[in-house]
């Protein structure tokens, strides 16, 4: 009953399913991978990929998956604190802060970690592959990436 409430606290999204294929004597033998992103829309988001001979199957172990590797991410106003550039893999991805009013103006990917991380206003851009999973991997990578005032005073060594 409990794990069951802590459950419904988190929205999951299917970002990408992958079709594979082993050719084998009798055929093609199909699989699955389920890249799936959860979060509570207010600073905790996951990430997860499960692989299975179904779909259904596959989306319910990335759901178990993004679920252990939940993580906190910092938020100011419903949006980031400032610009940052992260690579990951062969993709670049550019986040920057945006007004109130603007909007998640992101790519499918990156746009399913933004909202349920629970940031309402911010512009990005992608420069190199958009492969779901790189992309996904370096949104995550650029949301854990970022300081605010009180911890860029303290490794100037101001206090705040």
């Amino acid at each position: 009953m409990e794990r069951e409430a802590q459950v419904s606290e988190f929205e999951d999204k299917v970002v990408h399913i992958n079709r594979c294929a082993k050719t084998v004597k009798g055929g093609r033998r199909m699989s699955f991978s389920a890249l799936v992103v959860v979060g509570n829309k207010n600073g905790k988001v996951g990430v997860g990929l499960g692989k299975a001979k179904e779909v259904s199957e596959a989306i319910r172990k990335g759901t178990e998956a993004a679920q252990r590797n939940i993580v906190e991410v910092q938020l100011l106003d419903g949006t980031i604190p400032h610009d940052i550039e992260v690579k990951s893999g062969s993709t670049r991805i550019l986040l920057m802060p945006a007004a109130p009013g603007t909007g998640v103006i992101a790519g499918a990917a990156a746009r399913a970690v933004l909202e349920l991380a629970g940031v309402r206003n911010i512009l990005t851009k992608i420069h190199g592959s958009s492969n779901p999973s790189t992309v996904v991997s370096a949104c995550l990578e650029g949301l854990l990436s970022q300081k605010n005032k009180q911890d860029c005073a303290k490794l100037r060594g101001f206090e705040a």
